[in-house]
């Protein structure tokens, strides 16, 4: 087996804002495997509120080399490395590679009927007029996901929902608000027809959600990483966002899916702003999904070579078997 890994920068459309954060670019660790001459690859950008950096996910990449030979499946990984970014990049890039060996698509190694999907475009915070005209400019996509911190963020709906009176509008806080504030802008929030409100409350501090009755679906992104923190999300949440990057790829994606469904939640697929190549293993859990966010090349000044296809009405393309799987 022959691992190479790679750190490939992409600089944002126009600099990316959330709460507590600025992006300017998005950089990727990138992971290509070879073995008898079929070559899988994927990517990851990793967690920033977990401290990963793509030198950080390439260091434990690098760590891990030695234990791959042509063996190592996308299963028996879950047992070689935590979950994390590198780790997810490495799990995709082995999807990939099955795929290829068998001379099929991951569909039919999954047992899926792909059907194509519709995902949101992503609104980042900048001021309120500002906001308002992306919101209003994005005429293609029927439904909008709006990042939002404590500052306005009703007046800031208001101006987006007279804007895009049409859409479907869910909201990211990024552990922006505090209970109390949630409690506060919720009336306001069902008023405006808000679809569902993403993690509102700060990772480790969302106690209080147990028992809680929203009149709006409350999704968890940051408070479940993973399989071992499912149970609690559950207690708390409506939505699960899986996110490939923070639950360590594809495999434990299908298992948060899995679990997911036992619960009767909805789910809810996440990006951290990739390539297409970050995207396409997204798409496949995007097949269970009630909500779909896998704009991320859309907020990038470029994309990889045979990237997704993103069409009129927000629709997305099935991913080629040149792209990934």
């Amino acid at each position: 087996m022959k691992i190479s890994v790679d750190i490939v920068s992409y600089p944002m459309e126009v600099p990316f804002a959330i709460t507590g954060h600025v992006f300017h670019d998005t950089d990727t660790v990138r992971v290509t495997v070879e073995h008898d001459g079929v070559v899988g690859r994927g990517e990851s950008v990793g967690s920033y509120y977990l401290d990963e950096t793509a030198m950080s996910m390439k260091n434990d990449l690098q760590a891990i080399v030695g234990k791959i030979d042509g063996k190592t499946t996308p299963e028996s990984l879950q047992d070689l490395m935590p979950l994390c970014g590198a780790r997810c990049a490495l799990d995709c890039a082995l999807w990939d590679l099955r795929a290829k060996r068998a001379g099929q698509r991951i569909w039919d190694l999954l047992d899926i009927t792909p059907k194509e999907v519709t995902t949101v475009f992503t609104v980042g915070m900048a001021d309120i007029a500002v906001m308002a005209e992306r919101a209003a400019a994005a005429t293609q996509f029927p439904q909008l996901k709006i990042k939002l911190n404590d500052d306005q963020p009703i007046e800031r709906l208001e101006a987006i929902r007279a804007a895009r009176p049409d859409a479907t509008l869910v909201i990211d806080v990024n552990q922006g608000w505090s209970f109390e504030a949630l409690k506060d802008y919720l009336p306001a929030c069902q008023t405006l027809g808000i679809a569902m409100i993403e993690q509102p409350l700060p990772r480790g501090e969302d106690a209080a959600l147990e028992g809680f009755n929203s009149p709006v679906p409350l999704g968890a992104d940051e408070s479940c990483l993973g399989l071992d923190e499912f149970e609690r999300a559950a207690e708390r949440y409506d939505v699960l966002n899986i996110k490939l990057d923070k639950c360590g790829g594809l495999t434990e994606g299908l298992a948060l899916v899995r679990a997911a469904q036992s619960r009767d939640m909805q789910i809810m697929v996440g990006n951290m702003t990739g390539t297409s190549l970050s995207m396409a293993p997204s798409y496949v859990i995007a097949q269970f999904c009630q909500f779909v966010d896998i704009d991320g090349p859309l907020l990038l000044a470029r994309d990889i070579e045979n990237g997704l296809e993103y069409r009129s009405g927000g629709t997305v393309g099935l991913p080629s078997a040149a792209l990934w799987g």
